[in-house]
C-alpha cells in the first residue's frame, strides 16, 4: 500500500507512451509528467534524510506541503473570531476598519460569553461626561527635566529600521506627523526614514548603543548630545530588556546590514550589529542612576526613562532604592509585558521569560507608590494592546500611557503571516527586500497610521465619558470588574493587592512579593542579599 502512488505513476509512464502513438501531444504531455513524478518517487525510496519519504515516497510529500501552509489554513478557515494566535480576527478586523476609517459598530450585541472565567469589563457611571476632545495630552519629565514632553497617552512602540522597512518606517512616522503622538524609534536609533516627515521621536538606547557608540561598541557621549540636540528627538528610552525576549540580547547579522541601516546605527556596512544582553555603561542600581543623570544632561534636560520587561523582583525593588537614594528618577518607565512581539526570538523566551504586562506594571506601580516616588515617574504600559479597552485596563492598574507596536503594523497591512524573521514578509512591512516592500505604498499607509490612532482615541474618550471620568489616567482598580468563578465577581482593588503611599518607607510590608524580597534588595548591586 505504501508504494501504490508510485507504482501508479510509473504505470501512467506506459500509459503515456502508448497513448502517443495516437495521441502524440497529450501522450508526451502526460507520458512527461508521470516520468517525472516517478523519478521524485524512485529518490524519495532511496534518499537517507527522511525516513516517511522513504516509507511513502510521493505520498508523505503531501504531509509537507500542508505542514508548510497550515498557519495560512488555520487562520483563514479554522480559527475562531476570538482565537487569539497572537491576534484573533476580531482583533485585527478592529485595527484594519479603524485604518481604514470604516464604521466600527456592531449589531445585535456581543459575541463574548461574558459569563466566562476571567471576563472583565469597565464599570460605566449613572452620570456620563461630556468631553470637548479625544486629544488628551499628558506632560512628561520630572523636576530635573527641563524639556517636559506633551504627549499622547497612545504612541508607536519601538520597533527598528531594519526589523521593519524603509516604507513600513516613514509611513509610521508620517502618520505620528499628522497625529500628534510620538513614534519610538526601537534599539536600531534614527535613520534617515525616521526624519523625512518629522514626526516626534522616542530615542531607545539599547545595550548595542547604535547611533551614539564608539567603534569598538561602547557609549559615545559626544556621538550622543549631537542626536539628542535634535528637535525632533523628544525623549530619550534607556532599553534594559523587552518582552518578547528579556534578557537575551540579538545580532543583525552583517549581510543584512545596508548602506541606511550602517548609518543609522554607525557601524561599517557588512559589519554584525550585536546587542549585548546587559549595557557595558552601569552593572548596579546606583551605576543605573548615574547614566539616566548623564544622558538627561547631555540631552539638555529632555525626558529620559527605561524600558523593560519584569524579571526577578528584587533587581527592581533595588533600582527603585537607588532612585530614592541617589534623588535620580527616570522620567519615565515603559514596562513591556512578555506577551510583547518581536520579529524573531527564541521560542523558550517568546513563551516563558518576563512577566506578562499585568504583574509587571503593578508590581512597578506598587513599588514607586510604596517608596512615594508614583508622582514623579510616568508609567507606559506595552505589550499586546490593541483597542480602547485593553488601555482602559491599564489604566485602571496603574499605568499613565499606553504603547502599541503590532497593532500599527496592522495599521500599515500586516496580515499576521508571521514570516518577520525570513526576509520574504508578504505586504513589506518586516523585509529589507525593495521588490517586496516598494509594495507598500506610503501615500496609503501613513493616513491609516493616522486614522488607527485617532479612532482609538475617539473610542477611548467614549469610555471615559461613559465612567464618568476626565482622564484615561482617572480610572482606578475600581473600575475594572474581574469574573473570578460562576458566581463571584470582583473589582482589580480587591482581586489583588495594593500598597499605600510611603508603606515601603515606613517598614510595615504586608505585600507578599515585597515582604519576601524587599529587605533583601540593596542600591549597590542587581544580585539578592542572601
Amino acid at each position: 500500500m505504501r508504494y501504490i502512488p508510485l507504482l501508479i505513476f510509473i504505470g501512467l509512464v506506459v500509459c503515456g507512451l502508448v497513448l502517443a502513438l495516437w495521441v502524440p501531444f497529450w501522450g508526451g504531455v502526460l507520458a512527461a509528467i508521470a516520468t517525472v513524478v516517478s523519478a521524485l518517487g524512485l529518490y524519495d525510496m532511496f534518499q537517507t534524510k527522511r525516513a516517511v519519504l522513504r516509507n511513502y515516497p510521493i505520498s508523505a510529500r503531501l504531509r509537507f506541503l500542508f505542514e508548510h501552509f497550515r498557519p495560512e489554513i488555520r487562520q483563514y478557515f479554522l480559527e475562531s473570531d476570538h482565537e487569539e494566535t497572537p491576534y484573533s480576527r476580531e482583533q485585527r478586523a478592529l485595527v484594519y476598519r479603524r485604518a481604514k476609517g470604516i464604521e466600527g459598530l456592531r449589531p445585535f450585541g456581543t459575541l463574548r460569553n461574558v459569563n466566562e472565567i476571567g471576563h472583565e469589563w469597565i464599570n460605566h457611571s449613572m452620570a456620563p461626561t461630556h468631553l470637548d476632545s479625544h486629544d488628551f495630552r499628558v506632560r512628561i519629565g520630572g523636576p530635573d527635566c527641563t524639556q517636559p514632553y506633551d504627549s499622547s497617552p497612545l504612541n508607536i512602540s519601538g520597533m527598528s529600521y531594519g526589523a521593519l522597512s524603509p516604507n513600513a518606517i516613514e509611513s509610521l512616522n508620517w502618520g505620528a506627523k499628522i497625529g500628534g503622538f510620538a513614534h519610538t524609534t526601537g534599539e536600531g536609533s534614527i535613520s534617515r526614514f525616521h526624519r523625512i516627515h518629522g514626526g516626534d521621536l522616542i530615542w531607545q538606547v539599547g545595550s548595542g548603543y547604535f547611533g551614539c557608540r564608539t567603534p569598538t561598541g561602547g557609549f559615545d557621549p559626544d556621538r550622543f548630545a549631537a542626536t539628542a540636540a535634535d528637535d525632533q528627538v523628544k525623549m530619550i528610552e534607556i532599553k534594559l530588556s523587552q518582552g518578547a525576549k528579556p534578557g537575551h540580547g540579538g545580532i543583525l547579522p552583517g549581510a543584512k546590514v545596508t548602506d541606511a541601516i550602517a548609518e543609522a546605527r554607525g557601524v561599517e556596512v557588512g559589519e554584525d550589529c550585536v546587542s549585548p544582553p546587559g549595557h557595558s555603561e552601569f552593572s548596579t542600581p546606583e551605576g543605573l542612576c548615574a547614566f539616566i543623570a548623564r544622558l538627561r544632561e547631555l540631552s539638555g534636560g529632555k525626558p529620559v526613562g527605561l524600558k523593560l520587561c519584569v524579571g526577578h523582583p528584587w533587581e527592581f525593588f533595588a533600582m527603585a532604592k537607588a532612585f530614592r537614594q541617589t534623588g535620580i528618577t527616570p522620567d519615565f518607565i515603559t514596562i513591556d509585558g512578555a506577551e510583547g512581539g518581536t520579529g524573531a526570538a527564541p521560542a523558550e523566551f517568546a513563551d516563558h521569560k518576563g512577566a506578562p504586562i499585568r504583574e509587571g506594571l503593578m508590581l512597578v506601580h506598587n513599588t514607586l507608590v510604596g517608596m512615594g516616588l508614583r508622582d514623579r515617574i510616568h508609567l507606559v504600559a506595552s505589550g499586546k494592546l490593541i483597542s480602547a479597552f485593553d488601555m482602559c485596563r491599564m489604566f485602571a492598574l496603574g499605568a499613565n500611557g499606553c504603547n502599541i507596536a503590532r497593532g500599527f503594523m496592522f495599521a500599515v497591512g500586516c496580515i499576521q503571516a508571521q514570516v518577520c524573521h525570513s526576509g520574504k514578509c508578504p505586504t513589506g512591512v518586516t523585509t529589507q527586500d525593495p521588490g517586496r516592500y516598494k509594495a507598500l505604498v506610503i501615500a496609503e499607509k501613513y493616513q491609516r497610521v493616522a486614522n488607527f490612532h485617532r479612532n482609538t482615541m475617539i473610542a477611548l474618550k467614549e469610555a471615559v465619558e461613559s465612567s464618568g471620568l476626565r482622564a484615561p489616567q482617572d480610572f482606578t482598580p475600581h473600575h475594572l470588574m474581574i469574573r473570578v468563578n460562576s458566581r463571584e465577581v470582583r473589582s482589580a482593588a480587591s482581586q489583588y493587592l495594593w500598597l499605600e503611599p510611603d508603606e515601603l518607607l515606613n517598614g510595615e510590608v504586608t505585600h507578599p512579593a515585597f515582604a519576601k524580597y524587599w529587605a533583601a534588595a540593596r542600591t549597590d548591586s542587581f544580585d539578592i542579599v542572601a
